[in-house]
């Protein structure tokens, strides 16, 4: 049992020694750490390979996986010394010199600095990723924290705890948090990682939802094993990606089971990949998965992907190259297994599910954001389930007699042909959170163009079809859908 001054003394170096996420990008210099970004290690090495300063060291010994002196581990880590970071299972001796056995990075947000430790990765070992491998900061990580919302919560959920980064976030605005993963080797990391970060979480072992039966939460959040990876002889089956069952199951399984575990008002938010039948529309899965449910539903697809990218992309993933031993077999596995299904597309997105608070139908709303959005773009998500929320609540009525602001990052963009009187096209463009674009007709237009808190959209409609010598209780009822739709996405604010 390692001595239990260690982690403090370990958190003090780190600190001391500028190893944060700033000080690694001063570090290494913009070039170098865009590049270690996208896993590239050859100008992070050539960045540091003659240079002894603390931040340099510890980025050799754990970001690159480098050995280093001892006596320069010494000097990086002045407290703990080299011997406690072999006490503490971060490192072990090689000779003369002291070589990490795990990794561990800085991460931040805008407020809060922590390190998280995970194993070490392909571009240290140079070699294919164990079956039992742990993941730290990677994309998917990222984006779930991105988007996820931040409201205070009593109990929450990290789902597939995997190195405990959603539970760092959590720890920000949750009172308790639970952590729940399948993986042993998981849970020893995200205990660590909770440890040197001065977090307090509740660890449990167990697939899914099954460690918390019977149990309700306030935020459940997850990024769950969801990738689609063919049941064949052959293929890896890695516990950070791949939860066992075939095609999507796992999404699906969330989906319809994490309703029980949620307070009323509780929201979901989790990552997952869904498989797109030759000629069916995605949206028509989700509408299978939900039915039943009773929870609210917000669906933004990202991206798509045909089954061919989608088996080089998690190929890639676990280190496997074109021209590699197994590789042609893995991928034609992959095919093989999209072909017997009849799968020509795999989706992936972001899931918001909310159970209501009281009795009333759900509402669902499946969309397509391929574009960038904003950072921290969690906020308009927030955002977004309460407009949506009110609009289930209150109906037409809550839509046509509240007087709408236009939001300060909301533009107006007119197209139309040269000499031509009027525009043929009119777009409102949305300049932060999702970025949205909603094309407008003429009443929408001037509808948005009073938006000033002044009116209601009820009798600024009817004073439009005055203008335009329209019957009011028209213009109103066609422009009710891209009301909703203006106040649902925040171009519209009370």
């Amino acid at each position: 049992m390692p001595d239990p001054d260690l982690l403090p003394r370990l958190r003090a170096d780190l600190a001391a020694a500028a190893y944060t996420v700033d000080g690694v990008e001063d570090a290494l210099g913009p070039v170098a750490a865009g590049a270690l970004h996208r896993e590239q290690r050859l100008p992070a090495d050539l960045a540091t390979r003659h240079r002894s300063e603390p931040a340099a060291v510890l980025v050799r010994l754990f970001a690159l996986g480098f050995p280093v002196a001892w006596d320069d581990a010494d000097r990086a880590l002045p407290t703990l010394r080299a011997d406690g970071a072999v006490q503490l299972g971060l490192a072990r001796a090689e000779g003369a010199d002291l070589r990490a056995t795990c990794d561990l990075r800085p991460y931040a947000d805008d407020t809060h600095q922590w390190w998280v430790a995970s194993d070490l990765s392909e571009i240290a070992t140079g070699r294919p990723l164990a079956e039992t491998h742990v993941l730290g900061i990677g994309n998917a990580s990222t984006t779930l924290a991105e988007w996820t919302i931040r409201r205070p919560a009593g109990r929450a959920l990290d789902l597939g705890v995997g190195s405990a980064v959603q539970s760092l976030h959590l720890a920000t605005h949750a009172d308790q948090i639970v952590g729940t993963d399948v993986s042993e080797r998981a849970l020893a990391f995200a205990r660590f990682n909770a440890d040197l970060n001065g977090l307090d979480i509740e660890l449990r072992q167990g697939s899914l939802l099954d460690p918390v039966a019977v149990q309700r939460f306030d935020l459940v959040v997850s990024n769950p094993p969801f990738v689609i990876t063919p049941r064949s002889a052959g293929v890896p089956r890695y516990e950070y990606r791949d939860a066992g069952l075939v095609g999507d199951g796992v999404v699906e399984a969330l989906v319809r089971r994490v309703g029980e575990h949620l307070e009323p008002g509780g929201v979901a938010q989790f990552l997952g990949n869904w498989e797109i039948r030759r000629g069916a529309d995605w949206r028509d899965r989700w509408r299978e998965w939900l039915d039943g449910t009773g929870l609210d539903a917000w669906v933004i697809q990202r991206d798509v992907q045909d089954p061919a990218e989608y088996a080089e992309l998690w190929a890639r993933d676990a280190g496997a190259r074109s021209g590699a031993p197994g590789f042609d077999a893995m991928y034609a596995a992959w095919l093989a297994d999209f072909a017997d299904r009849d799968i020509e597309g795999i989706g992936f997105g972001i899931i918001t599910l909310q159970r209501p608070v009281g009795e009333r139908d759900p509402w669902v709303d499946l969309v397509e954001v391929a574009g960038p959005v904003a950072p921290a773009v969690g906020h308009a998500v927030d955002a977004g389930l309460r407009a949506r929320t009110a609009i289930a609540e209150g109906g037409a009525a809550y839509l046509l007699d509240t007087p709408w602001s236009a939001a300060p990052d909301v533009t107006e963009e007119r197209h139309q042909r040269p000499g031509a009187e009027d525009p043929t096209v009119i777009l409102a463009r949305q300049g932060a959170g999702l970025r949205r674009t909603v094309q407008l007709d003429t009443v929408a237009a001037g509808l948005l163009s009073v938006c000033d808190g002044s009116l209601t959209p009820r009798l600024a409609l009817a004073a439009i079809a005055s203008l335009l010598d329209l019957d009011d209780e028209h213009v109103t009822e066609v422009a009710v859908p891209t009301l909703r739709t203006l106040v649902a996405d925040g171009f519209l604010v009370s």
